[in-house]
């Protein structure tokens, strides 16, 4: 029996490891919380089909505005803007960054 428990509490652990590489995040020295993997990818795709292409720079968990995700995104006129997406990365709103100014 102690066995058994063994395995199942090594195999409940490998399993919280998967699940939390799923979304890596690292905290920039302003507060905010940067965010990579699938579903940054994800974020940044629906950002950067909202602005009409340019370039992400960062990737963020969002709760402004009713939004889930922040997407920084410098577009192709130089304009850098914020792209705030909902939980299912469909636009919420696109803002002029206050922090490139």
């Amino acid at each position: 029996m102690r066995k058994r428990s063994v395995l199942v509490a090594a195999g409940l652990g490998l399993g919280a490891i998967v699940a939390g590489a799923g979304v890596a995040v690292a905290s920039s020295g302003d507060g905010d919380v940067q965010v990579t993997g699938a579903q940054a990818d994800k974020a940044t795709a629906a950002a950067l089909a909202a602005t009409g292409g340019g370039h992400a720079n960062s990737v963020e968990r969002d709760g402004e505005n009713g939004a889930t995700w922040e997407v920084e995104v410098t577009e192709t006129s130089g304009d850098t803007v914020d792209v705030r997406l909902d939980a299912n990365y469909r636009l919420v709103v696109i803002e002029g960054d206050s922090e490139s100014r």
